[in-house]
């Protein structure tokens, strides 16, 4: 095949894999927002048959011509499409190393078992999503075999999905380092927590924290053009280019803070997809560069600006107006110094900086085991109440609590949570960076995040996902990745 052939045949079929890509954003959108209960298996159903379309399109043979032919004649590419084609050369050798008939009935398992796991998180009945994590589970295992590359084998198979070129070698190292030199400090400063204040818990009306949840996104800048927020039971981000970006938020109305802390955190994914460059619309290389740099964005945002006194030095009278009786004798003081408390809890969502780290290690170690076949699935349960106990203390007095809290692994996301941490990670580094150039908690004076997202949006979200998250951070901080900056900004925050 002649180049421009190819050129002009992966573009066109680029067209049809962006297509189906938005029928998937799309309906998985709506599953988890507006379908009807009794629709969700039609949706499931025409999600699997998607599916099958998307690997007969990756697959096709003309096609791994033409990106064979580009990927020969790199010198005739842009960046931006070289990249495109390096990362499509490994996706058609995953996808091709996958049966079909597997592949489809594995996105149809996983359609139907979200509905199953929300039954099975509401009613602490883990026996009821048993044997459809099993199936998951099963699967994954199957795909570190079909998808095992040179070195990169088992676990790592999976965790090269969600993030390149990070193996387990690398996050064992990770969570070492924060074993070390975190679990002293938690044990330190989480030993008999002040109680939970009264007016932390007290009734504040769905509809009053959704406004203010709306100032918060317009304090950050969420252009509201290009984006939409609604309701779901788990918080999530979803995007499709630079100008249909949808974040949702879930609404307790005896805990404010967890929806204040939730629109920040999933705004600051929106951010990122909104800020890629708008060049990359219509390719394959916009949005996020990786799970674990989008973690970074949302975890930036969440913590190192949504916890700090510069920014409720500004926003604290707006909670007060849009809560005039609960939180009227409440102290700006009091209330920073309630977002930022440390206490071993059981729900990785609602954890504090200091001992979300540890939730995370906890799911790593747990999926390690259960790639290798060291761990069933049906000793989940104890297997997990048995570890919780023994880095947090505290045993979780349900299932819901424990093993059901998440909704990652009944959609099949194993490798998934490590980038969370990595993530948390790569923010106090990038934050590192930020503050070299200008006084971060002085912009926010202004009374947005604007000029936050305008470094974030020339070092990182521009690029979108053409390059490789370890260049970008490379690019925007002048060196790999140092975890050191993530310890040395959690001990001393925390030892104050």
């Amino acid at each position: 095949m002649q180049f421009e052939e190819a050129l002009q045949f992966y573009k066109q079929q680029r067209r049809k894999i962006l297509a189906q890509h938005f029928a998937d954003f799309i309906i998985s959108w709506d599953m988890q927002t507006d379908a009807a209960p009794q629709s969700i298996s039609a949706d499931a159903e025409y999600g699997a048959v998607l599916s099958e379309y998307s690997y007969e399109l990756v697959s096709d043979e003309k096609f791994v011509e033409a990106v064979e032919t580009l990927d020969g004649n790199r010198q005739l590419l842009d960046d931006v499409l070289c990249h495109e084609v390096e990362v499509m050369k490994k996706n058609i050798r995953q996808t091709r190393s996958i049966p079909k008939e597997e592949y489809s009935a594995y996105n149809l398992l996983v359609s139907q078992a979200y509905p199953v796991y929300v039954k099975a998180k509401t009613e602490n009945d883990f026996e009821l999503f048993l044997p459809y994590l099993e199936k998951i589970v099963d699967y994954c295992r199957k795909t570190t075999v079909w998808l095992a590359d040179g070195e990169t084998k088992g676990y790592d198979v999976l965790l090269d999905m969600f993030e390149p070129h990070y193996t387990t070698k690398q996050y064992d190292e990770f969570f070492a380092l924060l074993k070390e030199k975190l679990v002293p400090l938690i044990k330190k400063v989480s030993t008999n927590p002040p109680p939970v204040p009264d007016w932390a818990t007290q009734l504040c009306y769905k509809e009053g924290q959704k406004r203010f949840c709306e100032y918060l996104r317009d304090v950050m800048c969420f252009d509201k053009s290009r984006g939409i927020m609604k309701e779901s039971e788990h918080p999530f981000t979803s995007g499709f280019g630079t100008d249909d970006v949808r974040i949702t938020n879930h609404y307790y109305e005896n805990n404010v803070v967890s929806a204040i802390y939730s629109v920040i955190h999933e705004t600051g994914h929106a951010l990122y997809e909104q800020q890629c460059d708008r060049s990359l619309n219509g390719t394959l290389s916009g949005g996020g560069a990786s799970l674990g740099m989008h973690e970074s964005q949302s975890r930036f945002y969440e913590n190192m600006i949504g916890r700090s006194d510069a920014f409720w030095k500004v926003h604290y009278k707006h909670l007060q107006q849009h809560f005039p009786v609960q939180f009227r004798k409440v102290t700006e003081k009091q209330f920073v110094d309630f977002v930022n408390r440390t206490e071993c809890g059981f729900v990785r969502t609602e954890a504090d900086e200091l001992t979300y780290p540890l939730h995370i290690m906890l799911r790593y170690e747990i999926e390690k085991k259960l790639i290798d076949g060291s761990l069933q699935v049906k000793d989940l349960p104890r297997y997990w109440n048995e570890k919780f106990t023994e880095y947090f203390g505290i045993t979780p007095p349900n299932d819901t609590l424990g093993v059901l809290q998440d909704v990652h692994w009944a959609y099949g996301n194993f490798g998934y949570f490590p980038t969370y941490a990595l993530g948390s990670a790569i923010a106090a580094q990038l934050y590192h960076s930020m503050q070299k150039d200008f006084d971060v908690e002085e912009s926010l004076q202004s009374g947005t995040t604007e000029k936050v997202n305008e470094w974030l949006k020339e070092h990182v979200h521009k690029y979108g996902s053409s390059k490789y998250p370890d260049e970008i951070l490379r690019l925007a901080t002048g060196e790999d990745f140092n975890p050191n900056y993530y310890v040395d900004y959690l001990v001393k925050k925390f030892s104050r």
